[in-house]
């Protein structure tokens, strides 16, 4: 039941704005206990729980939205309309408005009915990767894109759907610069990679070969975490079927997965999902469900965990500070030096086909297949019968390898499932962030490798959390980027920073 809100003119601007962000507590925190059933879902859940899960989740749901669209939310944001407000407080009525009127543009009923059809698809993903049957899985997908075209034609009729989906996870940014950054990547990686593969310099890519019990594993990534000042306080580390981060500045969760032959698959996503999690329990405390306490939608995240997965974790600094962890969980790698370390994770694979293990560089490539692929299908120029045949072509097209099972192909990704269009594109959007906000950082910070080096991440830490972290939602992306770096947001950076660490590594 909606609370009665008095919004006659005796009402100040003060009343109206502190009546408007409690009830942005009040919606956030039942999307937030939402978020710990998905966790849950994902972690602890039963296999037979998702009847009642797809129903708490579809109830929630509803709830949100109800206070999220009532007409006391939408009375409180008219009486603001043109009240003076502080920069702060114009930021957090600008977020709230912008959710208020996409979500008042949606029936209730569809935003249940996705929550339901999400939930359901979820545990028929998994069943089906394991199984490697995309026809299992078929007709959830369908669904789920049926669903959110539905949704997006409610929000703007007239627009193309792929992009009114984008504006969920990156509201601040235009498709269209999403499409030119990713135009930029394709056209400097794809002969960049090929020059790495015609290279015939040997780096020590063998130095993590072997199986390493999952048990030896788990302790290595917790010594990671430790390392890079992980808060257990407030956090967990768990395994999934595809690594994630959920939560807030007071209860921040991390999941990772293992495969005893690709220990440096799970200590990356481990370090990637870190960086999500920092984010997260860096945000302001006292503005905690309100858009001043919460982050700045998926490209800023992305950068936050791609910069730890790369900057931080594929660095020479990094791995004096961690291979002597390393060699004492793992005894068959005593023999790897710092070098043999940094040249094995940042090897540039051949014939990788799975985007969380990829390298640093062809990542990139994969982000572009699920981008072209998800907008085809949400704008109907593609079947979702045809999705294994697109996707495997495209594969042999970019990255010249083709999957041999669905399971390594199309079901890769957790995404679809979720009904998550639009999302693939922040991968890249948040590397490309990530570069130049470390950039910024090394020239900002005396001594900042060495301080990596040495196994203090503080400094880097404390930049993060003063440029970006405790910002909240008061920028949009393009202002944020502004702000912490002095640049507008671009592809240079990152650019400049691969042409530089894989020419060395490959003597291009």
């Amino acid at each position: 039941m909606a609370t009665e809100v008095d919004t006659d003119e005796g009402d100040t601007a003060p009343d109206a704005y502190e009546a408007l962000v409690e009830r942005a507590r009040r919606w956030n925190t039942v999307g937030s206990a939402a978020g710990v059933l998905q966790w849950d879902q994902q972690v602890m859940m039963p296999p037979k729980g998702t009847p009642a899960r797809s129903k708490q989740l579809s109830t929630l749901s509803s709830l949100r939205h109800d206070l999220l669209t009532d007409d006391d939310t939408a009375a409180l944001l008219d009486t603001l309309e043109s009240a003076s407000l502080t920069d702060e407080q114009a930021a957090a009525v600008r977020e709230i408005r912008r959710e208020h009127e996409r979500s008042a543009a949606v029936p209730v009923e569809l935003v249940e009915e996705i929550s339901e059809a999400s939930t359901e698809a979820l545990a028929a993903w998994e069943e089906a990767k394991a199984a490697d049957d995309f026809e299992a899985f078929a007709p959830y997908l369908e669904r789920n894109v049926e669903l959110k075209r539905e949704y997006a034609t409610h929000i703007d009729p007239d627009r193309d759907p792929y992009a009114v989906l984008f504006e969920d996870y990156e509201p601040c940014l235009p498709l269209t610069q999403a499409e030119s950054i990713l135009e930029s990547l394709r056209e400097a990686l794809v002969p960049m990679i090929d020059a790495i593969r015609a290279s015939d310099h040997d780096l020590a890519v063998d130095t993590f070969q072997g199986t390493f019990p999952v048990d030896d594993q788990e302790a290595l990534a917790r010594d990671a975490l430790e390392l890079l000042a992980y808060d257990f306080d407030r956090g967990r580390l768990d395994v999934s079927s595809h690594p994630f981060t959920s939560g807030n500045q007071f209860d921040c969760r991390v999941t990772t997965r293992f495969d005893e032959s690709d220990v440096l698959g799970a200590l990356t996503s481990t370090i990637h999902e870190f960086g999500h999690a920092q984010y997260n329990l860096g945000l302001p405390k006292e503005a905690w469900g309100t858009p001043l306490g919460e982050s700045r939608d998926l490209s800023v995240h992305e950068s936050q965990s791609r910069l730890f997965e790369n900057h931080v974790g594929r660095s020479r600094a990094f791995w004096e500070a961690f291979l002597p962890a390393v060699h004492d969980r793992l005894p068959e790698t005593t023999d790897a030096t710092v070098e043999d370390a940094y040249e094995a994770v940042n090897q540039v694979y051949e014939d990788n086909l799975i985007r969380v293990e990829a390298d640093e560089l062809t990542y990139h490539l994969h982000i572009v297949i699920r981008f072209e692929i998800e907008r085809d299908l949400v704008r109907g120029d593609l079947a979702v019968e045809d999705v294994p045949t697109a996707w495997n072509d495209a594969y042999e097209e970019y990255l010249g390898v083709r999957p041999e099972t669905d399971a390594e192909g199309c079901l890769q990704d957790i995404h679809w499932s979720h009904a998550n269009f639009g999302y693939f594109p922040t991968y890249s959007l948040g590397s490309v962030m990530a570069a130049q906000l470390y950039d910024a950082a090394t020239d900002d910070v005396d001594g900042l490798e060495s301080s990596v080096a040495s196994g203090d991440v503080e400094p880097l830490r404390e930049w993060l959390g003063e440029h970006v972290h405790r910002h909240g939602s008061r920028y949009e992306t393009n202002e944020l980027v502004r702000q912490a770096t002095g640049e507008d947001f671009a592809a240079d950076a990152f650019l400049a920073y691969v042409e530089a660490k894989y020419g060395a590594l490959y003597d291009l």
